[in-house]
């Protein structure tokens, strides 16, 4: 089966048995096109229809008296199926990957010889609160594996003899990782953690645990760890600092300082290498004969030493294999990618010449490093069970199909047979839009933009935004100009964010970087009549350094001029706008780590016209002249917002319309309209569902399938 789409049936009967009706095959009607205000002043008046405002809300009764009486949830099984793995380690002729994203997380064993599955087990979930997820961490001590899992940051021991496995300790709450794992030669096991940013060493004899304490101020990522018989090294990603733990005295140096984080270490003989960025650090153990390896537009996310001294590296994001020696200025390349764009988990030699790795997307392959020929296999074929995961994103292309973005897959349902399909993309989907004939993804990790074709599925490579952005969070398309509009944010220790613009047919792009200052970005709205795009700012951007401002900014930029019209923070101390809508002559947003509060913002004057409070944050939509929201937290709801009637002068407070809906998704949730109806594609826990959100009707209470 080629590796670029496949079929859900084929793969996945079994997870979809309890799939509910299919969807309608009805072909919807076009929706209607909605303008936003201008920058300087609300927009005019729109004459009001029953398809867009109050007028027709008379009509709208009469529909919800009618609907509410129905069925108001439809599901359809997992909206986003996932082989993804994160961990991986080889032992013993055998490899064992660790699932990202199912619940329980799948460890599997593959045999070496024939590339299959031959055997599972699930991690159990522990007594602490949450739920393991997956397992970053992997690591082969005394001939058993064990497993370090996020979002609960546990310790688990797997005996290939046996097949049991165990929960052994536990380093922190939910929301807690256990990123790296690493056997000292005398077995001992050492784990880098989050958010406190420290190492722990656990004895599998005994089952001691021993915590190193803070290895730098500020510091929460402890991503990579290696250890040899006396020392522990470990890359830090907040603070870009390569350190050195004394495995006897606990005592803390500094070998070397990255220009960004590190995020991947390896030592061999008297030497650590460890990758910042766009450098290869090479280091003496003992911080003297520090080398840095310029890398150019490429990082580096594996690395394994042969016996001879020679480094192993892939690269991303392309996943091209590269040879380094101590002494060389470059690395030179081997083969190209067995796994293109994708994330490497892990590379370890198996013989002289044979180098295996295990790929983000949910692959194993091998390089003959004689040859340059490599062998690639999925490993839902090879039998690693599948699973539903959070979904990153979803597009309704109305009458046709509902698209849903995972790990480095695309979902599709046909609205028109109620087949499903699946087809890969090099990353996360963050966001999608859709223009005549194409989706646009913006994706992570790679902050690429890509095209997918609505009538092949073939995915093309449009445009990376640069400027060190590779979160990108939000896109949109505007009519007036052709082009792609994009906000985002940087990875690890920057904060400021930028716009960018993408002509669709070329690829051609302008970047304004830091239009907001200090601040990245989380979304954009634009109004197109007006020539302006409204961004929503976040003052903590990529999460890695302290911020230097309180509250969070919205701003209006102009499309024309290509300047920022004006900036404002509508609520001081408000650090993260998690969504910003124009509707309305009103600026509706949504904010991220402030208990959900949601204010409409005049453009005119600054001020904010209301304020109120959700069960959490996530996305906001415009639907027949109303603005809703979907939000985590509370069990996963839906509300509309700002339910003023026709001349009443004043916003009301948000009107709930579901509950009970999840709360599964991977970044924000969301909720996609039919066109000239009250039904809402979204999720229901995992599941993909349809729902009716009539604000007419009662509160919608749902009850979200298992699996």
């Amino acid at each position: 089966m080629p590796r670029g789409s496949l079929t859900l049936s084929a793969v996945l009967a079994a997870v979809l048995l309890t799939t509910a009706a299919p969807a309608s095959a009805a072909v919807l009607p076009t929706p209607p096109t909605s303008s936003g205000p201008s920058a300087g002043a609300p927009s005019p008046a729109v004459p009001v229809t029953a398809e867009t405002g109050f007028q027709g809300r008379a009509s709208e009764a009469a529909e919800g008296s009618r609907s509410c009486a129905g069925t108001r949830v439809e599901t359809f099984g997992p909206a986003s199926l996932t082989g993804a793995i994160v961990g991986a380690a080889v032992h013993d002729g055998r490899a064992y990957v660790v699932t990202r994203g199912q619940k329980p997380p799948v460890l599997a064993e593959i045999d070496l010889a024939t590339r299959a599955v031959v055997r599972t087990a699930r991690l159990p979930d522990a007594p602490a609160a949450g739920e393991p997820e997956g397992g970053w961490a992997t690591a082969v001590s005394g001939g058993k594996v064990y497993v370090g899992t996020y979002p609960v940051p546990d310790l688990y021991r797997f005996d290939p003899a046996s097949g049991e496995v165990t929960h052994l300790a536990s380093f922190g709450k939910n929301g807690g990782y256990i990123w790296s794992l690493a056997a000292a030669p005398d077995g001992t096991l050492y784990a880098g953690t989050y958010p406190d940013g420290r190492v722990r060493e656990y004895d599998p004899d005994t089952g001691a645990v021993r915590d190193f304490g803070v290895l730098a101020a500020g510091e929460r990522y402890v991503r990579a760890v290696v250890a040899d018989d006396r020392t522990v090294y470990a890359g830090l990603l907040d603070k870009g600092k390569l350190v050195a733990i004394d495995r006897a005295t606990g005592a803390v140096r500094e070998l070397a300082q990255g220009t960004t984080g590190i995020g991947v270490v390896a030592e061999h003989g008297d030497r650590v290498l460890a990758v910042s960025g766009p450098a290869l650090i090479d280091v003496r153990k003992d911080g003297t004969d520090v080398r840095n390896v310029p890398l150019g537009p490429l990082s580096l996310d594996a690395l394994t030493v042969a016996a001879d001294g020679t480094v192993y590296a892939t690269s991303r994001p392309d996943g091209a294999i590269h040879r380094y020696r101590t002494g060389d200025t470059a690395l030179t390349p081997v083969a190209d990618p067995p796994s293109r764009d994708d994330e490497t988990r892990r590379i370890v030699l198996t013989d002289d010449d044979t180098l295996v790795g295990f790929s983000g997307s949910g692959g194993m392959w091998s390089l003959d490093l004689r040859t340059g020929t490599s062998a690639f296999t999925d490993l839902i074929e090879a039998g690693l069970p599948a699973g539903a995961e959070r979904p990153q994103s979803m597009l309704l292309v109305p009458g046709r199909a509902v698209y849903v973005g995972g790990h480095f897959f695309m979902d599709v349902r046909d609205l028109r047979t109620g087949e499903q399909r699946r087809f890969r993309v090099p990353g996360e989907p963050k966001d999608l839009v859709r223009h005549g004939n194409k989706i646009y993804a913006a994706l992570y990790p790679s902050g690429q933009v890509v095209s997918v074709d609505l009538r092949t599925d073939e995915v093309r490579p449009l445009a990376r935004l640069g400027h060190d952005q590779q979160r990108p969070w939000d896109i949109e398309y505007d009519p007036g100009t052709g082009k792609l509009l994009v906000a985002s944010a940087p990875l690890g220790a920057r904060l400021e964010g930028a716009l960018s613009i993408i002509d669709p047919g070329t690829g051609a792009i302008d970047s304004y970087p830091g239009v907001i200052p200090d601040q990245s970005l989380m979304s954009l709205s634009l109004d197109s009549r007006a020539g302006v795009v409204y961004l929503g700012g976040d003052v903590l951007g990529g999460g890695g350094t302290p911020p230097v401002r309180a509250s969070a900014s919205v701003a209006a930029f102009d499309l024309r001029t290509r300047t920022v019209r004006w900036q404002v923070d509508p609520v001081p101390g408000m650090r993260t706008f998690q969504d910003v809508k124009v509707h309305g002559g009103l600026l509706y947003g949504v904010y991220k780590r402030d208990s959900g509060t949601w204010i409409a913002l005049d453009p005119a004057t600054g001020t904010v016209r209301q304020r109120g409070a959700l069960s959490g944050y996530g996305e906001l939509t415009v639907h027949r002249g109303r603005v809703f929201a979907a939000t985590f937290f509370g069990g996963g709801n839906a509300y509309e917002l700002g339910t003023d009637e026709p001349g009443g002068g004043a916003l009301g407070p948000a009107r709930h319309l579901a509950t009970g809906l999840g709360d599964d998704w991977y970044t924000n949730p969301q909720l996609h309209f039919e066109p000239g109806s009250w039904q809402a594609w979204t999720m229901s826990g995992r599941h993909l569902a349809r729902v009716d959100l009539n604000p007419r009707c009662p509160l919608l209470t749902v009850t979200p399938p298992q699996g």
